[in-house]
Parts: structure tokens; sequence; C-alpha cells
């Protein structure tokens, strides 16, 4: 029989609050001596950390005097401090109201988790729940925040997060959050540490040009559809095998291969788009396993790049577009998609994305992002899904050579 809620309303609510040295079995007793008095259990928090337990019960439907009785056992038995005590059920906001809050940085000091706090409790929230992420090699935590509105919110903790150069990220909290998605990146100084362009202009003999183009550009002088064309016109002449040994050359951001791989496992897409060239991308997107691609193809005549250009050029609003594209043939709603870029050209795919993650960018990008990365590796992306290291870690286990510990495997093949 389904218990009345104003039944529940009407009786008093007790906290049952368990701590000590956690053992195999103690909360199964707990459980049985308050099934013993006819307790209803209304609902259960437990943490573990560093093998100490806190295990907090709702129970209505018994007397204090009972309740205490029935779990004062547990302290013999087990060497448990328990404690009884008279609760609040109407205490808890409701569901919209709660977000989950991201904190990474490379460390995250007691002066840090106290700003963060801070501007929580000044936006009229209250955190609910703690959960740490990661702490090598960046250490992040995970807060429920019950109470505070989204824009105050996101306005006090972007403040603090300017103030103590930490990395923190607003979401809503909701099942949106544990549905499938798709993942956007930019590749040049985002998915790869180099720009393509630079290094094909540096076989060309023309980096010193190409670079004074990709400044006027950066300076605002130039659009970046009529800055490209001009660093392409200089490379004309160039041999088409230069595309190749430049894909050969890339490196990939640290952590990029963890990212990829773990977004597969969670069924997730994972698409790139780029205002660079696609003869570069599409063989190295194909070697992570990322089918979808949007780029820039360059012209090729008689084996030798013309210094045109084929097709529409992949620029701001194309990379948007790209994104929408992509969202549309997957099946993923828009406030389900994630974009992650670096340049002034990602800031309209940034803003129509469901989260838009500016990676190690200039503050006008990270101004128009919802969430800022300025760590040096692409992995923590997972944590702002949710998604812990533990769990990254555990399933690489089968692919990990036996004797290679996890913190080996992860620095040397996270890249």
């Amino acid at each position: 029989m389904t218990p009345d809620p104003a039944r529940r309303r009407s009786e008093d609510a007790f906290l049952v609050t368990v701590s000590g040295l956690d053992r195999p079995g103690s909360a199964a007793d707990l459980f049985a001596a308050l099934d013993r008095v006819g307790a209803e259990v209304l609902d259960v928090e437990q943490v573990t950390i560093f093998g100490q337990l806190l295990l907090a019960v709702v129970v209505v439907g018994v007397d204090q005097g009972v309740l205490q009785d029935a779990v004062a056992p547990l302290t013999p038995t087990w060497g448990l401090a328990v404690a009884v005590n008279p609760t609040d059920l109407g205490a808890s906001p409701p569901p919209h109201h709660h977000h989950w809050l991201t904190v990474l940085a490379p460390t995250l000091p007691a002066a840090a988790l106290a700003g963060v706090f801070g501007a929580v409790a000044r936006a009229g929230g209250n955190v609910e729940r703690i959960v740490q992420l990661a702490h090598q090699p960046v250490v992040s935590y995970e807060l429920l925040v019950a109470g505070a509105g989204s824009d105050e919110l996101r306005r006090q903790v972007a403040q603090e997060a300017a103030r103590l150069r930490i990395d923190v990220a607003v979401q809503r909290a909701g099942l949106h959050r544990r549905a499938r998605h798709l993942i956007v990146l930019d590749v040049d100084s985002t998915l790869i540490r180099q720009e393509v362009v630079d290094l094909l202009a540096e076989r060309a003999g023309c980096a010193q040009q190409v670079a004074e183009i990709t400044r006027a550009a950066m300076a605002g002088e130039l659009e970046f559809a009529e800055a490209l064309r001009a660093r392409v016109q200089l490379l004309a002449g160039l041999p088409a095998s230069t595309l190749e040994e430049v894909r050969q050359s890339l490196e990939l951001t640290p952590g990029a291969r963890t990212l990829v791989r773990t977004l597969a496992r969670l069924g997730y897409e994972t698409a790139v788009v780029s205002g660079g060239f696609l003869q570069v991308i599409e063989p190295m997107a194909a070697d992570l396993g990322i089918r979808r691609v949007a780029a820039n193809r360059l012209e090729v005549a008689d084996g030798r790049l013309t210094g045109r250009l084929l097709g529409p050029i992949v620029d701001r609003a194309g990379k948007a577009e790209a994104l929408r594209r992509f969202a549309a043939e997957a099946g993923v709603p828009l406030a389900q998609t994630v974009a992650v870029g670096d340049g002034a050209n990602d800031i309209d795919m940034l803003s129509a994305a469901g989260l838009g993650i500016a990676f190690n960018a200039k503050a006008v990008v990270q101004d128009a992002a919802d969430a800022a990365l300025n760590v040096p590796y692409l992995d923590p992306i997972l944590y702002l899904l949710g998604v812990p290291r533990s769990e990254i870690e555990a399933a690489d286990e089968p692919e990990r050579p036996e004797g290679v510990s996890a913190r080996t495997s992860a620095s040397l093949g996270s890249a």
C-alpha cells in the first residue's frame, strides 16, 4: 500500500545519522533494526571517504525513544556513532531548483572551495551533495546545488572563478544530463595542439606572411573568410603530398584520445568542425573513430595546391550551421549538444550548443561560453558530463597492458 503523503507530513520525522569505520554488514543491521520497530524510510544518503562511513536516513512512523533504543546496539556491535534527531520534511526545495556545479583546477585548496561555497550562498543556494570526480592530473568536484536561480548562481560563481583562477560550470539538473549527447570539437588548438595552416605555411616558405594575416584577422581588421582565402592563396604551388606530411606531424591535445574513446563507450556522437582543411582533418578524425567532419576543402590540380578553396567556407556562421546539421542527422536535440572551441570563429557554435565550452580561450570567447576549461587536457570535458575519473580508468582496464598502473597508463596513453 502506498503511504499517504498527507499522513507523512503530519508525523514526526527523524534523521538517523551513523558515522564511523565502514565495515560490511553495518548498514544491513541498521535497516533491519528500523524494520523491527516499523519505521518507514523516506530518504537515504551515504558517503564513504578513506574508509569512514557517513550514513543518513530519514524515517517516520515511530517515536524517537523507540527509534533510539532500536539503533543503540550499533554502537557496541560495530563501534559506530549513532544520532537520532528531529527533522523537517518541508525543508527540501523543489527539484527544478537544482543545478550541478562542476569545479575544476590543477589544485583546489581550501581557500578556493571557500570561495565557491560562498558564491553559492550569495546566490541563495545550498549544497546538498559533493562528489569528487578526479584527483589527478586535475582536481574536480561536482556539487548539487538547491534553491538558487540559474542566472544568479552563474553570475556569482563566475566572479569567484575569475578571482580564484579556477574553472566552473553550472548546468541544470535533470534527466537530460543522462541522455545521448552530440559533442562537437574545434580542431586547431583544441583537438590538436597546432594550427594546420601554420604548418603548411612553414613548408611553403610563407610563415611570416601567413602570421601577419592571422594577426590582422585576430585584431578584427579582416573577416575570417577573407583572411582564410588570403592565407590559402600563399600556399599555391605546394605539393599535395605535403598535406599527408602535415597530417603525420599533428599532435593531439593530451586527453583527446581518452575523451573520444570514452564518449564512444557512452554511446555519444562526436564530430569535428574546423576552419581548417578537410584533406588533413578527415583522415585524422577517421583514425579517432569520428565520422562527422566539417572543414574547408583545398583545390588540388596536377598534384599541387592551386591557392583556392572548393565549396562553401566553414567560417563562424558555418561552424554553427554544421553543429545544427550534425545534431539533426544524429537525432540529438540542440539542448543536448556540447561544443568546444578556442577562437572567435567558434563563438556562434558555442552559443548555439546546449553547453558551450571555451578551451584555453581568450576572454571574449570565455565570456560567450557557458563554461571554460583552462587546463592543458581535453578529457576534463567528461567531468562536465558527470563522468568521474575512476569510471574512465575502470573502462580502460581491459585495454591496459599487464603490469601498467592506471596512473602510468593515463599519462602515457591519454593523448
